[in-house]
């Protein structure tokens, strides 16, 4: 048997690699390292981990029916994934939906999404408990637009 001691990096394939490296950096905020010398693929770190968006030959929107649960996910404190409720909608970034998972391998809360090439995505905030507040991500949003003071 082998034995593998790290990730390098992940790779996730996207239709348009300027367009998602604006999502990735302006909106989700993962620190850009530059496109690789090939110029179709892209670095980020997120955490201790290196993440390279590849743009495909041909671009396709990938669909939950094809890749069921297939998704990458994302650990955040609480405070952004609060924000990201409010930001997301006004970003035109669809939420499609808040979990809070009291049982499994990855207790908390979880704000599913996607990028522009239809990548699912999640945040994942592992601070969460069951027992806790289980507001939707509307009334995070409301909340955290009235925090700062915007209607």
């Amino acid at each position: 048997m082998l034995h593998v001691e790290g990730v390098t990096h992940w790779s996730l394939p996207v239709n348009d690699l300027a367009e998602s490296e604006r999502f990735y950096r302006d909106i989700l905020g993962l620190e850009y390292k530059g496109r690789l010398p090939t110029g179709n693929m892209c670095c980020f770190i997120a955490g201790d981990h290196t993440i390279l968006l590849a743009e495909r030959a041909q671009p396709t929107v990938r669909t939950r029916e094809q890749d069921g649960s297939l998704h990458h996910s994302f650990t955040v404190r609480p405070e952004v994934l609060e924000e990201a409720c409010a930001l997301f909608p006004e970003k035109g970034v669809p939420i499609r939906q808040l979990v809070y998972r009291e049982k499994g391998f990855f207790l908390g809360r979880e704000l599913y999404f996607q990028d522009p090439s239809g990548n699912e995505l999640e945040l994942r905030d592992p601070t969460w408990k069951p027992g806790m507040p289980t507001p939707t991500h509307e009334e995070i949003a409301a909340r955290v637009r009235e925090k700062a003071g915007v209607a």
